[in-house]
């Protein structure tokens, strides 16, 4: 796979992954029986999404043992998985702008002291906020010769 958004996909592009993303990155969670009653997921999936995210290095599982029973795994975001806050952020921010809920939206995004709110955007390198609209994506050097002449031959036509 040579897209970088294909590649990804194929580890997180999954509603039941996002889901346990959110609990993991936005509330914490860490407890596969916490996973399991917080989502209504069933077992079965829920240890497949998990080993794929652990084996993508996303989170990591660190044993625990509560008093008279079994050890158990805990899972924990790693800096990896740290940097798919701003994609569920973007996400989120993308649903209340665009289907709010009647009731109103049910988290906000601010900054850690909670002074101000935030929302997730394109920055240049230079630092300055940029509009979605004033942002290209394009194919590099690195992009398939052949899918980048058909690209751009398709944008001549």
């Amino acid at each position: 796979m040579f897209c970088s958004i294909e590649r990804t996909l194929s580890i997180v592009g999954e509603r039941w992954t996002f889901l346990i993303l959110r609990e993991a990155l936005l509330s914490g969670t860490v407890k596969f029986a916490d996973f399991e009653k917080l989502l209504g997921i069933a077992p079965n999936i829920l240890v497949e999404r998990l080993n794929t995210l652990v084996a993508a290095g996303i989170l990591e599982k660190r044993e625990y043992r509560e008093e008279g029973s079994r050890a158990r795994f805990s899972y924990h975001s790693t800096p990896k998985g740290e940097q798919l806050k701003l994609v569920l952020g973007a996400l989120q921010q993308w649903g209340d702008d665009n289907i709010p809920p009647a009731g109103g939206v049910t988290m906000v995004r601010q900054t850690a002291d909670g002074r101000e709110g935030v929302r997730v955007g394109f920055i240049s390198a230079d630092g300055v906020p940029q509009d979605a609209s004033d942002v290209q994506i394009l194919p590099s050097d690195s992009y398939p010769f052949e899918r980048r002449a058909k690209r751009l031959l398709g944008a001549a036509s």
